[in-house]
């Protein structure tokens, strides 16, 4: 692959980014290769001179290394001799060129998009799990958790950003359709609206799952409008939009889709019983719970409206997954395989056993009552998760072991204290990826919003004693809830990945040690 810096500059300036270009009659006009990273160049490499912590020297290096061009937001001496594409906003320039060195992948793809404070990844494994029915195993998967890219074990990796950098999308985009992938579904995160990861996408079907106060801070949104309106920005790049009706600010986030999608091709869910009486708009697809037991999840979904009838999706559908929230996101992700073209029974087949690494997976012990490892990492999937298990479970004690991350999510804290005031009988604050922070002072700033008179606290920084203490301490009808880190196997400590067995390889020790070997995690 290769892009010329004639066609770098044309498309820069059809999209007004291009301030000034400085080039070279000596060096080469055609770029083999595209690098944001100093350490990763070939010869003749498009470099581009990408975020808050570039320095100058990085260019140097890049040079040395077999870079011929740069883009960046200013002229640098060090690229003095390299072509230099100076721009408004480097990081939108990138995602343009990235998407058209790598021949523009997206356009030989079915692509589909979840973006919501919750229920992401669920749904999107929900969802390839259908689609995979249909296609023969082609669909790819971007991630909070793995990305998937082809059919052979090393096309699946561990991800680094719910939203990779656009370079990094479109070259995963691109080995997906040489691998014969066919469908892609991704989460795509409010830091890829804010950060300019997906600029120029758009996708087939586009999911708005639902919006509450999360990611404000420091380092990621300074307030709710802008974390709202970076959300909004994927119904604005979809052609069909699919909206929990249910969700928060609906009538901004059904605005936000009228933009630039026609009514008919934006459709609307929520559970039976919800209603909304200042809603204009008909709600095309219903559900309702079933069944709950311990390791499954049965509902039906509706199609009411004469648009969700031309899909034959209606009927009973089956979870190898607990919790109530989970037929929320199992309804968004069976209206995608519907308009997707797959049928109730297709549907119902491809979704029946998903399960996904760090959700909901659980275990019934002999003596210490129900373990559940699950990702939930805010206020919202808190409250839901513990709201279900108080429900569904006789108002069993609950034991939560949690901790919040260092350097980002600061706004979650508080959220903590609520959720397990609200519903923990007994909280374990622990360590989780506490970066450049004190993970003691993190603890105890959670602990420091808690109502002690509902929920007992210990502070365990060691959160493998952590885990060990809290399911050593349940009864035989207990609840332990180990939440945040899911399947995640590294604790992110000053900068450096740090190896962890895992929240659900400890948990199964633990349960060995306590009961013996012969207990196993299910999902």
């Amino acid at each position: 692959m290769s892009i010329s810096l004639n066609t770098c500059i044309l498309i820069l300036k059809e999209h007004h980014l291009l301030k000034s270009s400085a080039v070279q009659d000596a060096v080469a006009t055609k770029m083999e290769y595209v690098s944001y990273d100093s350490r990763d160049i070939q010869t003749n490499t498009l470099f581009f001179c990408k975020g808050a912590g570039f320095r100058p020297t990085y260019l140097s290096m890049a040079k040395n290394n077999g870079a011929i061009c740069y883009v960046a937001e200013q002229p640098y001496p060090e690229g003095k001799g390299m072509h230099a594409l100076i721009v408004r906003d480097v990081s939108k320039a990138m995602a343009l060129l990235s998407a058209a060195f790598f021949r523009f992948p997206q356009d030989d793809l079915f692509v589909v998009a979840f973006t919501g404070t919750k229920g992401k990844t669920t749904s999107a494994y929900f969802l390839k799990g259908m689609l995979d029915q249909i296609n023969g195993g082609r669909t790819a998967l971007i991630s909070s958790v793995n990305d998937i890219v082809g059919p052979k074990p090393e096309d699946s990796f561990k991800s680094s950003l719910t939203t990779p950098e656009s370079l990094d999308l479109f070259r995963d985009m691109r080995t997906a359709v040489d691998n014969g992938m066919t469908h892609l579904v991704m989460e795509v995160s409010s830091q890829a609206y804010k950060k300019n990861r997906v600029f120029g996408l758009t996708y087939d079907l586009g999911f708005f799952l639902n919006i509450s106060p999360d990611h404000i801070g420091l380092n990621e949104h300074p307030n709710f409008a802008d974390y709202l309106h970076c959300k909004l920005q994927l119904l604005v790049n979809s052609r069909k939009c699919i909206i929990n009706a249910e969700t928060k600010h609906f009538n901004e986030v059904y605005a936000a889709a009228t933009t630039t999608t026609n009514p008919d091709s934006i459709y609307l869910f929520a559970s039976e019983e919800f209603e909304n009486p200042d809603l204009d708009v008909p709600i095309d697809f219903r559900y309702a719970s079933q069944e709950t037991d311990m390791r499954e999840t049965k509902f039906k979904l509706f199609c009411a409206s004469d648009k969700a009838k031309q899909l034959p999706i209606n009927g009973d559908y089956t979870l190898q997954m607990i919790g109530d929230f989970n037929e929320s996101n199992g309804t968004a992700a069976i209206i995608g395989a519907g308009l997707a073209g797959e049928n109730h029974d297709q549907a119902a087949k491809g979704i029946r056993h998903v399960t996904i690494p760090g959700r909901m997976q659980t275990e019934m012990t002999e003596n210490h009552g129900m373990v559940v490892v699950d990702y939930a990492h805010n206020k919202a999937s808190m409250m839901a998760l513990m709201r279900f298990m108080q429900n569904n479970f006789n108002n069993p004690k609950i034991i939560v072991v949690v901790g919040a991350p260092g350097d980002k999510g600061v706004s979650r804290r508080p959220g903590f204290s609520e959720s397990l005031s609200a519903y923990a009988d007994k909280a374990f604050l622990t360590t989780d990826d506490p970066g450049f922070e004190d993970p003691q002072s993190i603890a105890e700033e959670i602990d420091s919003g808690i109502d002690h008179s509902k929920c007992d606290v210990t502070i365990e920084l060691d959160r493998e004693k952590a885990i060990h203490d809290a399911i050593e301490m349940a009864g035989k009808d207990d609840v332990v809830l180990i939440c945040g880190k899911g399947a995640d196997a590294f604790q992110k400590i000053r900068g450096i990945n740090t190896p962890y067995p895992s929240d659900i390889v400890v948990a199964q020790r633990v349960i060995n040690e306590l009961e013996g070997d012969k207990k196993h995690f299910r999902a």
